[in-house]
């Protein structure tokens, strides 16, 4: 693919080929969290997942993080590439790993991880690709869905040329299809490149790939300065997963970081009118509570998760007509 400078403008025009859907039937979301996980209903508008960096200070380990979110109720997991590494390293199997994910009636809907793929310097994109399609297949040994893919090392550089990124985007996903797995371009708010949903919805539709999305959060489309009406503009398929949390009016955006992430309606970030525009694009979306909250770290693991799929269950309902 031939590169060429691309405005912002220019992106953001090409996410017409995203746009637009009806929305699908509404499924109650009553019930509160049950002592295990719940079995998602085929036409509900949300799944609820556990992002396991809610509880990576309480360092439980892989099979712990499994075991406290079925036992809270969660429907799936979102791991931590460096916790599966840690777990397998330490003698574990994936296979039973993956066995017990099964008994708790969990799934895989994404994970974590910080490959280098996207650079500009070929010697380390070639060896960060390398390093994605060793961790997609992490993934798709514990039959994990997505994985997340940030703009990992080029944060504090100079900005991409959005073809080029659209280029490596498309590699990425076409190493995804040869493992059953889909990334996910991920916006992280605090970084020099894919700080704007308008950045990640544009060189996703320059893919051209039929399975490019975009990964977004709450707090990172405060942190970016992302309008979250945007998000009324795309197509299903478009966002599958949302990063659920929430924050406060004060540090202000400039100062603030993740630490500061609260549960979701704890705060005063438009969460329902965020998930209530997700929804209306049509799709079951996957809300997956992510928090660095020094203070949950502190808490009992169980507690905070549970807290944290209440939260989440409580604004859910608030979105839906």
């Amino acid at each position: 693919m031939k590169t060429q400078k691309i405005s912002r403008r220019a992106a953001l025009t090409r996410t017409g080929a995203v746009l637009g859907a009806a929305a699908l039937a509404d499924p109650s979301l009553e019930g509160a969290p049950a002592s295990s996980a719940e079995t998602p209903k085929k036409n509900a508008p949300f799944l609820f997942c556990l992002n396991t960096a809610t509880i990576r200070g309480q360092k439980l380990g892989l099979m712990k993080e499994i075991e406290v979110a079925g036992k809270a109720g969660y429907q799936a997991i979102e791991p931590w590439i460096s916790s599966i590494e840690e777990y397998a390293r330490s003698g574990g199997s994936l296979k039973e790993a993956k066995s017990r994910l099964d008994d708790l009636g969990l799934t895989v809907q994404s994970a974590i991880g910080f490959s280098e793929w996207i650079v500009d310097d070929d010697a380390k994109r070639a060896k960060g690709m390398e390093r994605a399609k060793y961790e997609l297949d992490l993934v798709a040994q514990l039959g994990g869905k997505r994985l997340a893919a940030p703009p990992a090392g080029a944060t504090n550089s100079p900005a991409l040329d959005l073809l080029a990124a659209a280029e490596r985007y498309r590699a990425l996903l076409e190493a995804g299809d040869r493992a059953g797995v889909v990334p996910q371009l991920e916006l992280w708010g605090f970084s020099k490149n894919f700080f704007r949903l308008g950045q990640c919805v544009g060189a996703a539709v320059e893919t051209g790939h039929p399975k490019a999305c975009v990964l977004v959060d709450v707090y990172h489309l405060y942190k970016g300065g992302s309008d979250f009406h945007g998000l009324g503009l795309l197509a299903p398929n478009a966002v599958q997963l949302l990063h659920m949390n929430d924050y406060p009016d004060d540090p202000p955006r400039d100062k603030i970081n993740d630490s500061f992430r609260v549960y979701p309606g704890d705060g005063t970030g438009p969460v329902v009118d965020i998930l209530r525009l997700l929804h209306a694009t049509g799709g079951q979306k996957v809300l997956s509570l992510e928090l660095f909250n020094r203070k949950y770290y502190e808490q009992d693991a169980l507690d905070v998760v549970r807290a944290g799929l209440e939260k989440m269950k409580a604004v859910a309902a608030r979105a839906l007509p």
